[in-house]
């Protein structure tokens, strides 16, 4: 089976790459639209209305379109990516000290000749950030790193000195939970 990859995320097709899966990477350009309440909820919709705009694009037969989408979630406050630094900033001086949740949904499109059969999935991660002083902080954001990525910061990288714990999927909070998606695309037809 071949995938198309409804992103053009690094760290997605990373993951990808490294699990031995062949796709093609085709981004999304749809304007994401939250229409749910609930984060499992919400990130499920947004990797629906990614998945199903490759979809539609390229119509394909016999390949799964995979359309992923996270968030990062504090005391019900949804943190995106951030529009600048000072918004980085701010959202970082948040999470400091504290514990977060990061939602991935995941939605799987696949056509053999007939109807569309759609699934969709999430994994939620509870990340721990130790106290970091604004001195780090300042440091992190001038990186240029935080800027695409929701709640300005990513596991995998330089900010990794700051993850007190996570509960849950590493590769979740990186923006993919790869070994639920090789689980469901298992069974997936």
């Amino acid at each position: 089976m071949e995938y198309i990859l409804a992103s053009a995320s690094p760290r997605r097709k990373e993951l990808l790459t490294q699990a031995g899966l062949a796709f093609e990477a085709v981004p999304s350009h749809v304007k994401e639209i939250i229409r749910k309440e609930e984060p499992a909820e919400i990130v499920m919709d947004l990797s629906l209305q990614k998945a199903e705009d490759v979809y539609r694009t390229l119509q394909p037969v016999n390949r799964t379109v995979i359309g992923a989408d996270t968030i990062v979630v504090y005391q019900g406050e949804i943190l995106g990516k951030p529009a600048d630094a000072s918004e980085a900033m701010d959202m970082l001086s948040l999470l400091a000290g504290r514990t977060h949740q990061v939602y991935t949904g995941v939605t799987l499109i696949l056509n053999r000749g007939g109807d569309p059969t759609v699934r969709s999935f999430y994994e939620k991660t509870d990340v721990t950030f130790y106290p970091i002083d604004r001195f780090d902080l300042q440091d992190y954001i001038a990186s240029g790193d935080p800027l695409d990525k929701a709640g300005a910061y990513g596991i995998q990288g330089p900010f990794a000195i700051h993850v007190k714990e996570i509960h849950g999927d590493y590769n979740n909070v990186v923006g993919l939970p790869i070994a639920r998606l090789y689980q469901e695309l298992k069974t997936f037809s």
